[in-house]
């Protein structure tokens, strides 16, 4: 009788532990918060939506050729903007989804 229940155990718990191993692969294919730096252009000031648009050169710790990319901003590190302006910026992204840490004009 106790290797019946046994058996039942396992049958229950056996979906338990493939759904917490497969979370746990899931937080794992998660990307990692990196730091970085960059200088570009401002290409657009959005501070209805906290961002700006910048065109920036390659961003070799991360791996990412130059392009165009809107970023996270405050609305203080926004009103020191103007389009036009060539910055130096320091940011943090997970995947594509970036935030200025420190931005200054050049």
């Amino acid at each position: 009788m106790k290797i019946t229940h046994i058996a039942l155990a396992a049958l229950f718990l056996l979906p338990t532990a493939h759904a917490a191993e497969t979370a746990d692969q899931g937080m794992a294919m998660q990307p990692a918060t990196q730091s970085a730096s960059a200088t570009g252009t401002v290409k657009k000031l959005m501070p209805e939506k906290g961002r700006v648009i910048i065109a920036h050169g390659p961003v070799e710790a991360l791996g990412w050729p130059a392009m165009t990319m809107g970023f996270k901003a405050t609305a203080e590190q926004i009103e020191s903007l103007e389009v036009g302006s060539p910055v130096s910026f320091d940011f943090t992204s997970r995947g594509m989804n970036a935030s200025i840490t420190r931005i200054s004009r050049q």
